[in-house]
């Protein structure tokens, strides 16, 4: 093999909730490993203009697309638009989410249909998407789910069940569709230092040192531990690998 061959070269990935975070690192690296990259955002159009700003500073292809992901027809437009300018579809991150901590007393229903909509049907919708436009080869869906679903930390109920529901899809979705050759997987980040962690106050929170303090590796997570693992999983260094869970969290479990 050529040492110069990148990974991702040629294909066209879809990166949903990619305007800042995990999301933007993902699309980033996969840029650098030469693939087409459809940076999705939901509301931070800035964020969105700025990653594929920095991206086709590096010589990289990207296109910015708004879609809210809980919304069917939103999300078709989102496949068409990354049809019509890179002519397919093979890599799908299903990074789109939303997180916000309640003790049980104060769980609302609104609460609960935020975090399902946008955590579980939108990967549900997403992931529907891709199989009308993965081709004949197949292709790769990489769902970012958390270390919450193990590690189960109190006052977050809701968004724990949606990761434990994005872990129970992983595994069904990898079963269902490994006969049309398209491999299904998740990475589940522990903390991560992103805009949301830092906006949370998570960053300087106490949460934080009891987490680092039960983490074998001793430090809480960059965007950048987590973006190697899914250029992995995009790629054909992957071909064997379905219905996985990979656990990025220094340890922690």
């Amino acid at each position: 093999m050529n040492p110069n061959t990148k990974k991702l070269d040629g294909k066209v990935a879809i990166v949903t909730g990619a305007s800042k975070g995990i999301g933007a690192a993902i699309a980033k690296q996969f840029a650098a490993e030469g693939a087409a990259v459809v940076v999705n955002y939901a509301s931070s159009k800035q964020g969105a203009d700025r990653v594929v700003d920095e991206i086709a500073k590096r010589g990289g292809k990207a296109l910015a697309v708004q879609a809210d992901v809980a919304k069917k027809a939103e999300v078709e437009r989102l496949f068409a638009e990354a049809k019509k300018s890179f002519g397919k579809i093979d890599v799908l991150v299903n990074k789109a989410g939303v997180y916000e901590f309640s003790p049980l007393q104060d769980v609302t229903e609104e609460h609960f249909h935020k975090h399902f909509n946008v955590n579980v049907l939108g990967l549900l919708l997403a992931s529907q998407a891709a199989l009308k436009h993965f081709g004949p080869e197949g292709g790769s869906i990489i769902n970012i789910s958390s270390g919450a679903s193990t590690v189960t930390p109190p006052n977050t109920s809701v968004y724990t069940a949606t990761k434990g529901a994005v872990d129970a899809v992983t595994r069904t979705l990898a079963k269902e569709l490994g006969p049309r050759k398209i491999r299904v997987n998740a990475i589940n980040p522990g903390m991560v230092i992103t805009e949301g962690v830092q906006a949370g106050g998570f960053d300087k929170s106490d949460f934080r040192k009891q987490l680092e303090a039960q983490t074998p590796l001793g430090r809480i997570g960059q965007t950048e531990d987590v973006a190697p693992a899914a250029v992995f999983l995009a790629s054909s260094d992957s071909s064997w690998i379905s219905g996985e869970t990979l656990m990025i969290a220094g340890g922690l479990r």
